[in-house]
């Protein structure tokens, strides 16, 4: 089984989230530093809203945090953010030939379902995993013993794509062959994720038949 995930892996997006960080602090008057973008960057929503708050001292409610950035990004995930360069073949290709595939995302499932029925993703896989509805980040150790139970197979049955280095590591850990997307947002970590990595790749052209 093929586990993919989808921001900076499938699609284009992380760029926004870096935007949506600069606009929601900005608005109030604070500025990122890279302890709380390192933090937030692989965090699911209600996680990255209490330590937002915390970290930046905040009134207001995880709610209203969370739906201030879901303003900010909403538009985005339905009307702009582009695939990776061939993603959708890629993905299309392991279909025919019989691949079971699921996507394994922190994403927020309301942004994650519409960014893939805008660019005809959903049909080629075979489950959806949402780490917001599991309740887990994916670099916490156990999110992956999780999503093995929940899709009832074992980790070296499991090709696991990420462009992340902390959930590349954590699916590593559980035993799975990992297979490394080159985003610029990580480029310093380059090196890292070649050592890391089984291996690695700029983008799915390179694995096209």
């Amino acid at each position: 089984m093929k586990l993919i995930d989808l921001d900076g892996t499938l699609i284009d997006s992380n760029g926004v989230w870096r935007e949506v960080d600069a606009q929601f602090l900005s608005a109030r008057h604070l500025t990122a530093t890279k302890e709380y973008l390192d933090y937030v960057s692989h965090a699911i929503f209600p996680v990255a809203a209490d330590f937002t708050i915390e970290y930046y001292h905040l009134t207001e409610s995880p709610q209203s945090v969370m739906d201030a950035w879901m303003e900010l990004a909403k538009d985005a995930y339905e009307h702009h953010i582009p695939l990776k360069p061939g993603a959708k073949e890629f993905l299309r290709q392991q279909h025919l030939k019989g691949e079971t595939l699921a996507l394994v995302t922190s994403c927020v499932p309301e942004l994650g379902h519409a960014v893939l029925e805008r660019h005809g993703l959903t049909s080629f896989f075979h489950q959806l995993v949402f780490a917001q509805e599991l309740g887990l980040d994916k670099r916490d150790p156990r999110f992956f013993d999780l999503v093995l139970s929940h899709l009832g197979v074992s980790a070296d049955e499991c090709t696991f794509y990420d462009d992340a280095p902390v959930n590349c590591t954590a699916a590593k850990q559980a035993g799975m062959t990992v297979v490394g997307i080159l985003d610029p947002l990580y480029a310093e970590e380059a090196e890292h994720m070649a050592r890391l990595c089984d291996c690695c790749i700029h983008d799915f052209t390179e694995l096209i038949d």
